[in-house]
C-alpha cells in the first residue's frame, strides 16, 4: 500500500499509549496521516514518569513514532471518561483542521480490572464497574464529541476496537459486556449514519504481541521467536495458565500490534468500505482479502489455527447480521435516520 494513501487525513486514535493503540496509530503515520494520540500515560514535562503503574510507555513515545513513520503524531492527554476533556480535545482539533476523517475507540485500561475465570458473585464489582466506565462509556462520550467533526466530509470511518469476531462468551462479565457492548456500538452507529458517508466498524486483532505480552514472556519484538522454546515448562508443558491464554504455541501464531493497525489502514483507504458498515471484522481475514502482511512479512490467522486446537466456534457473518436487520423499529419509524 502507498506510504502516502491516507496523507491529509486528520485521526483521533484514542488509546493510543500501547499495544493496539500504538500499532494502529503508528500504521497510520505508515500511511501518512496526521495522527491524534491520546491517553493518560503523558508525562509532560516529567518525562520517565507515566501514570500508569509498571508500565513505561508513553502517548508522547507513541506520537514520536508516528512521525518517524512518515506522518505528524500529535501526543494529548486526555481522560476519555470525562467530556470536558474530550469536548476540549475535539474544539482543538477543529481549531486546527476543521475536521476529522478517521477515529479509532481503542480506550480500555482494564488488564489490572479483570479477573478471567471467576463468577460475577465473585469479583471485585468496583473493578467491574470501573471496566465499563473506561472502556465503554469513553467510547460514547468520544464518538458523541467527535462525529460533529467528520459530517459533511468524503469517507470518514470509526473503529470499535474489541476482543473476537464472534458472540461467545469472554471469561468475565465485565469484560464480556465490554467487548460485546463496542461490536454493538459500530452497529448502531452505522444504522444511525446509513444515509451519511461515515462508516462505523468494529475490528479485532488476534493473539496480540502487545508490550505487555512480550515481557510476561520475557522477549522482545526483535526475538519474540525464542519464547516458543524457551517457555515450555516442564511441568505443564506446552499449556496455558489457569488464568490466561499464553500457551507458547499459541504465542508462536501471535501478531504485532501494527499487524491490526494496517488491516485499519487498509479499510481507512477503500473507497468501498461503506458496504461493510455495522460489522466486525478481524485482522487476519482483512490481511487476505486487501493484501497487508505483518512487519514480519508474514499474515498471521488467528482464527484458523484457533479452530484447528480448540474447536470450532461461530463468528459474526452475513448469517448472524441477517437477524439484526432490518429491526422492528426501522420498520416501524424508517425516517428517523
Amino acid at each position: 500500500m502507498p506510504k502516502t494513501v491516507l496523507k491529509g487525513r486528520i485521526a483521533l486514535v484514542a488509546g493510543a499509549t500501547r499495544g493496539a493503540g500504538r500499532g494502529i496509530a503508528t500504521a497510520l503515520g505508515e500511511a501518512g496521516a496526521t495522527v491524534y494520540c491520546t491517553g493518560h500515560s503523558s508525562t509532560g514535562r516529567t518525562r520517565g514518569r507515566p501514570p500508569t503503574p509498571g508500565r513505561p510507555e508513553t502517548i508522547e513515545e507513541t506520537a514520536e513514532l508516528v512521525t518517524a513513520a512518515g506522518g505528524r503524531g500529535i501526543a494529548v492527554r486526555v481522560d476519555q471518561t470525562k467530556p470536558a476533556h474530550v469536548r476540549r480535545l475535539v474544539a482543538g482539533i477543529k481549531r486546527r483542521h476543521k475536521g476529522l476523517a478517521i477515529r479509532v475507540n481503542d480506550v480500555r485500561g482494564g488488564d489490572a480490572l479483570t479477573e478471567f475465570g471467576k463468577t460475577f458473585w465473585t469479583v471485585n464489582l468496583e473493578n467491574g464497574l470501573r471496566m465499563l466506565k473506561q472502556a465503554v462509556h469513553s467510547h460514547i462520550i468520544t464518538s458523541h464529541y467527535a462525529v460533529p467533526l467528520m459530517l459533511g466530509r468524503r469517507g470518514g470511518i470509526i473503529f470499535e476496537i474489541t476482543d473476537g469476531d464472534a458472540f461467545y462468551y469472554r471469561g468475565n462479565l465485565f469484560y464480556d459486556l465490554v467487548k460485546i457492548s463496542v461490536i454493538r456500538l459500530a452497529f448502531a452507529m452505522s444504522r444511525e449514519l446509513r444515509k451519511r458517508d461515515i462508516t462505523a466498524v468494529a475490528l479485532t486483532p488476534g493473539f496480540l504481541r502487545s508490550e505487555a505480552v512480550l515481557d510476561h514472556f520475557g522477549v522482545s519484538e526483535a526475538n519474540w521467536k525464542d519464547a516458543g522454546r524457551r517457555n515450555i515448562s516442564p511441568r505443564r508443558g506446552d499449556q496455558n495458565s489457569p488464568d490466561q491464554n499464553d500457551a507458547p504455541s499459541d504465542f508462536m501464531v501471535s501478531e504485532s500490534p501494527r499487524y491490526v493497525g494496517r488491516a485499519v489502514v487498509a479499510l481507512a483507504a477503500d473507497s468501498k468500505v461503506k458496504q461493510k458498515s455495522g460489522r466486525v471484522f478481524s485482522s487476519w481475514a482483512l490481511a487476505r482479502e486487501y493484501g497487508f502482511t505483518d512487519l514480519d512479512g508474514t499474515r498471521p490467522h488467528w482464527g484458523n489455527y484457533a479452530r484447528k486446537k480448540y474447536g470450532k466456534y461461530k463468528i459474526c457473518d452475513e448469517k448472524f447480521y441477517s437477524y439484526w436487520v432490518p429491526g422492528l423499529v426501522e420498520l416501524v419509524f424508517p425516517d428517523w435516520f
